[in-house]
């Protein structure tokens, strides 16, 4: 993938960033291209197991576990916000996109990731996270810089999402996944197996949330899931 030059990724909680764009990222780091990540929480919240990972310690494991992640992808440059897991929506917006406009202005990205309005699963952190990035983008993001949501082609919608669902994946949400036809995609990039070898160990590395899936789905149908990265243009300033 070229022309993406500095790449900003701003998230909720350890994991997001390689799900998401793991291959990006990874692609970007080979080229020497910039990479930053912010996190806004150390998901304390996450515990899918409280004897293997006791709540009063989940936040220390999944910090660690995103540190690992992201070594793994060549990515050395990581920020956290300091919020609370599952209460994003309750910190002051004006004081949250003040912080991230400060990273934007410092960083100068050429893209920025975030999450869409819609959360992309319709998770409350993720909403406010996407709201906080798209306004500091707006105030601060340099000329010709550009803001990219994610989002899924109607083919990867008809294959995984009736399987997803019953996971709990979208929640309640019947109106998620967002679609977007292949040939509006900002970014379409598909991962070679090198990369996607990368993206699956970065993932394996934080095992204290990817376990059940890769367990519920099977490797080979978890890797296929997130081989494509997908993301619609939000805005260019």
């Amino acid at each position: 993938m070229e022309g993406l030059g500095t790449i900003l990724g701003v998230w909720a909680h350890p994991d997001d960033e390689t799900y998401l764009t793991a291959g990006l990222m990874a692609a970007a780091r080979r080229r020497g291209d910039r990479v930053v990540c912010i996190t806004a929480t150390k998901g304390e919240a996450g515990s899918q197991d409280e004897k293997r990972w006791p709540p009063e310690t989940i936040a220390e494991t999944r910090a660690e576990e995103l540190i690992t992640a992201l070594g793994i992808l060549g990515v050395t440059e990581h920020r956290w916000l300091g919020y609370i897991d599952g209460r994003c929506h309750e910190i002051d917006d004006a004081e949250a996109i003040d912080r991230i406009a400060a990273i934007v202005e410092e960083v100068a990205p050429d893209s920025v990731f975030t999450f869409g309005p819609d959360g992309d699963t319709g998770h409350l952190d993720h909403i406010a996270v996407s709201r906080w990035t798209t306004k500091a983008f707006e105030r601060a993001a340099t000329p010709n810089a550009k803001l990219f949501y994610p989002t899924v082609t109607p083919e990867w919608a008809e294959r995984y999402v009736p399987i997803l669902r019953p996971l709990n994946v979208y929640g309640d949400r019947e109106d998620l996944p967002v679609i977007t036809p292949k040939d509006n995609l900002g970014v379409d990039f598909t991962l070679e197996d090198d990369l996607m070898d990368l993206k699956f160990k970065a993932l394996e590395a934080q095992v204290s949330q990817t376990e059940g899936l890769i367990g519920a789905t099977g490797e080979e149908f978890y890797r296929a899931l997130l081989k494509d990265e997908m993301f619609r243009l939000a805005a260019t300033r």
